[in-house]
């Protein structure tokens, strides 16, 4: 079953609202690290060589910037061993300014700007190529070619995945090389004095089938096996990407990370170890899995409405959580002080914006709520704040950082209305 327990309590939280009104995301950093130091620990078998770059020993994990775009949760990420994973030049931007550097970074992107490209570049971080048309673009955009190269694998039909609402089937995505292509890419990169590569896929996202990301490593660690014997290069790294979900209902459970490792080291030893293709690193490029479950979305009752269903209206927005809006995802809603209450009525907690997706749940079952009552959405700590944005004008939130004494660390402000209108000059109208 999943954890619902909070990492605080009623009494907190109407303490913090004194300094930081609602809505806001609150962030477990105690949550966040242990979290992190499960995921190296899982996977502490990976070795690699003693000058490796990419970690101590062969495995690191390149957070996905775009799941949780703020400094303080990177600097949190890098002190316990993460790399960044970006994805445009804003990511590449603050990523440098925490502090991150050269290989700590990989640039994976689609349709990506030459200026973006020779930032990755200047900062010295592995780049992703989305394609294979991207070589001579890359070349013209830094002037040459990187010494380490990654390309991006698209199985399409060759891989039998069902997919998921969030990125589809293989074939229908817009990313990556085909296998063909892949050869192809090898061999020109090669030829262009590319002397260190590595290989990279992303196949799923939010996904909750631990056999799944086995198969992608098999998938992948038999196409490094052929590539390598017909191209003629050695792998440096295999990135086997992210997409780890997490358990967003309660009767979920998380992902047994301990058997997805057991089982790709098996593959390991048989496919890479046999073949003397050994030292493989691996990395990932997981966000979700990594501060999802750490982060909350706290909001309070602003008005109760009854008329063909019942409403409980809140003031955080879709502009807030877009997920459930966009998706129909669930996320847990706990009324603060009423965790033992029976939950005996049924609402629709809805936001402010004129759309009326605009719901953070629908047929809820929950305890009677009442106006002013607090209520936290849980697992909002990936893809929350980050996706948030500025329609009917609603402000984005603070972002508030749990430190493990208990106290609370603003780490984003909340917007005002200046910053709305700062883009705009009124005095020529």
């Amino acid at each position: 079953m999943k954890n619902l327990k909070l990492p605080f309590n009623k009494k907190q939280i109407e303490e913090i609202i004194k300094d930081y009104p609602t809505p806001f995301h609150i962030y477990d950093e105690a949550g966040i690290r242990d979290n992190a130091k499960k995921f190296y620990q899982a996977f502490s078998w990976v070795k690699g060589p003693p000058e490796a770059r990419l970690a101590k020993g062969g495995f690191k994990n390149h957070f996905a910037v775009k799941a949780l775009p703020n400094p303080y949760i990177l600097k949190i990420l890098k002190e316990e061993g993460m790399g960044v994973d970006c994805s445009s030049l804003a990511e590449l931007i603050m990523s440098e300014k925490v502090g991150f550097r050269g290989e700590e970074i990989m640039f994976t992107s689609n349709e990506t700007p030459a200026k973006e490209y020779k930032k990755a570049f200047e900062l010295g971080a592995i780049i992703n190529l989305d394609d294979i048309s991207h070589i001579e673009f890359l070349e013209k955009a830094i002037g040459g070619v990187p010494e380490i190269i990654c390309f991006r694998y698209n199985p399409g039909p060759l891989r039998h995945y069902k997919g998921n609402v969030l990125i589809g089937h293989p074939e229908d995505a817009k990313y990556g090389l085909t296998k063909k292509q892949l050869f192809e890419a090898y061999r020109i990169t090669k030829r262009k004095g590319v002397k260190r590569f590595g290989l990279h896929t992303m196949v799923a996202t939010n996904e909750t089938d631990k056999r799944a990301f086995v198969e992608t490593a098999k998938m992948l660690f038999e196409l490094i096996v052929e590539i390598s014997k017909e191209v003629g290069i050695r792998f440096e790294f295999v990135n086997l990407g992210g997409g780890i979900g997490i358990p967003y209902k309660p009767e979920q459970e998380p992902i047994d990370l301990d058997f997805v490792s057991k089982e790709v080291k098996k593959l390991y030893d048989e496919l890479i170890t046999n073949n003397q293709l050994t030292p493989l690193r691996i990395v990932f490029e997981c966000g979700r899995v990594v501060t999802g479950p750490y982060g909350y979305l706290v909001t309070t009752v602003l008005h109760k409405k009854e008329i063909y269903k019942k409403y409980i209206g809140v003031d955080a927005c879709m502009a807030n959580l877009m997920r459930p809006g966009m998706y129909g995802a669930y996320h847990h809603e706990t009324v603060l002080g009423k965790e033992k209450t029976a939950k005996t009525e049924t609402y629709d907690v809805v936001g402010s914006l004129c759309e009326n997706n605009d719901k953070f749940a629908i047929d809820r079952k929950l305890p009677p709520t009442q106006i002013g009552d607090i209520i936290v959405i849980h697992d909002t700590g990936a893809h929350g704040y980050s996706m948030g944005f500025n329609y009917n004008g609603k402000l984005r939130s603070a972002e508030l950082l749990l430190k493990p004494d208990g106290k609370v660390e603003l780490i984003r402000r909340a917007e005002i209305l200046n910053d709305y209108f700062s883009t705009l000059d009124f005095s020529k109208i």
